[in-house]
């Protein structure tokens, strides 16, 4: 019985670790995801010049086992995982708007 007390109060400290680390993971998404402004005004861009590229910031280790599992967990078997990077894309919202007047019935 006292073992099966001390697995329990294990198992229950390395859920709270991962539910902590699982919170400091989608801090960082939401970070990622809506950026502070900026405090400094950018300035004007001169007329003919190319515009600057975004500046890539590298992948964590610990969003890319996140991803790496979320494959693992949709392939159903590990897959080798070559490049990450974030597409600017507004295809999911375009996607969303479709489906959803794809979904209204007009007579």
């Amino acid at each position: 019985m006292v073992r099966t007390s001390q697995i329990l109060e294990e198992l229950q400290s390395k859920l709270a670790a991962l539910e902590a680390k699982n919170d400091k993971l989608e801090a960082r998404i939401r970070e990622l995801e809506h950026p502070a402004p900026a405090a400094v005004a950018s300035p004007r861009p001169v007329a003919g010049a190319a515009p600057a590229a975004p500046k890539e910031e590298p992948v964590s280790e610990e969003i890319m086992l996140v991803i790496a599992a979320a494959v693992a967990a949709y392939l159903g078997e590990r897959a080798h995982i070559r490049v990450v990077r974030l597409a600017p894309s507004h295809a999911w919202a375009q996607q969303g708007r479709v489906s959803i007047q794809a979904s209204h019935h007009l007579v």
